[in-house]
């Protein structure tokens, strides 16, 4: 369907609707804040958040219009078998409530569907979003320094402000520096727009200590670089000096690359994942029934036994069953197929970037079953993915004639600020 806004001028509207998602999923619990806020005043925001992103997406598309989405459509189909297995309210009220939340977020993410046409603007908002988060997190470091660095948390960076954990913000920074890094490679943001993100955004990913965020931003640009290196220059230049970089680092700085790595930890504590691994061997060895196996026992706060289970693929399989994990498999397959089979460009370098974070990220949080960042990030990439909105016929040869295209001198150019 043809969108209200160009791609070189979205619309505000949909922006604050992306924002409003972002803060939803920013999640209700983590560090103690400087002022502390009652967990039941940071549900309302989130939740009402949500609400009046449905309200205005609904708003700005009265006629319904929406696009065609494999993703969107296995997101459905996720929320379908989300209800049937709440149903049997195994995980309590709650998991009707997180029913109904999911619905509105896929509700949402369909109103938004129109715009999605293959351009940037969901990147930019997504980049300009994430930002305005990490710009709390550093304020909130600058005003008590002691609050953002807990020792509860040993010493990593937590949301003074509002409540995230290093986790959270470990991944809030290394997806704008990968996206703002593509976005310069393909000459579509200055280099100077691109500091201003880049430079304080990996100062908070070291000082946050995520492991998971700091492998998935290399892996993923690494993947996604190397499918601009036959059509791109400056993704093959990159690339070398990265791989150059890389090995002085690796070389002169192994002792303190290793010592960030490990955080302080043991060997057998880093071998079991932070403890991670004897939460998952519990929920495997846990007796199911044939319907628990099959549509698990409902949505849920992501935890087994009263520990987390930060494992997305674990989460689902308690939560939504064998089923669930089939969908949300097929969610990365599908989206790592179609990127595939896309011609080199700019969209596809950001949307196997997206994929290949949420893939590797995966392992060691949860997040894909349910409404959460991780889905906003594939969103995203689905976004990239899909065709050019249709434009209004073209002219017969007959009836006009084919003008030569002038090419643009690289000095006219323009590059967008993020």
């Amino acid at each position: 369907m043809a969108a209200t806004a160009s791609a070189e001028n979205p619309s505000k509207i949909v922006g604050t609707v992306w924002g409003l998602l972002i803060l939803n999923t920013l999640g209700s619990a983590g560090a103690k804040t400087i002022v502390p806020l009652p967990r039941s005043l940071i549900q309302m925001v989130t939740m009402g958040a949500l609400v009046a992103a449905f309200t205005l997406a609904l708003a700005v598309n009265l006629r319904l219009r929406i696009r065609a989405s494999a993703y969107l459509l296995l997101l459905t189909l996720l929320l379908v078998l989300s209800v049937i297995s709440s149903a049997n309210l195994e995980s309590g009220f709650g998991a009707l409530f997180r029913c109904a939340r999911l619905a509105l977020f896929v509700g949402t993410l369909w109103l938004l569907s129109r715009w999605w046409d293959g351009s940037m603007t969901f990147v930019r908002h997504h980049i300009r979003m994430y930002f305005a988060v990490l710009g709390s997190v550093a304020a909130g470091l600058a005003v008590s320094p002691g609050a953002a660095l807990p020792d509860l948390y040993g010493g990593r960076l937590v949301g003074a402000l509002w409540p995230l954990t290093p986790p959270q913000i470990g991944q809030y920074a290394a997806v704008i520096i990968g996206l703002t890094v593509l976005l310069v490679l393909g000459r579509r943001t200055d280099r100077t727009s691109a500091a201003v993100v880049i430079v304080p955004s990996l100062v908070l990913l070291a000082l946050t200590h995520t492991r998971t965020a700091t492998l998935g931003l290399f892996i993923g640009l690494a993947l996604a670089i190397g499918s601009l290196i036959l059509t791109s220059a400056a993704a093959r230049r990159f690339f070398t000096w990265a791989v150059v970089c890389a090995v002085v680092a690796a070389v002169g700085f192994a002792s303190a690359l290793q010592t960030w790595f490990l955080r302080g930890q043991s060997k057998e504590n880093f071998s079991n994942l932070t403890g991670r691994a004897k939460v998952w061997d519990a929920l495997l060895a846990a007796p199911r029934s044939t319907s628990q196996e099959l549509f698990g026992v409902g949505l849920g706060d992501k935890s087994f036994g009263g520990l987390p289970i930060d494992n997305s693929w674990l989460a689902v399989y308690n939560e939504q069953g064998l089923i669930g994990v089939t969908l949300v498999a097929a969610i990365i397959v599908v989206l790592g197929g179609v990127a595939m089979l896309r011609p080199p460009s700019l969209s596809r370098a950001c949307a196997i970037f997206l994929i290949s974070y949420c893939g590797i990220a995966s392992y060691t949080e949860a997040g894909l079953g349910d409404a959460s960042p991780y889905l906003l990030h594939l969103a995203v990439a689905a976004s990239l993915l899909a065709a050019p909105a249709a434009a209004t016929p073209p002219s017969t040869p007959e009836s006009t004639p084919e003008v030569p295209r002038r090419r643009v001198p690289r000095w006219a150019q323009r590059s967008e600020v993020i």
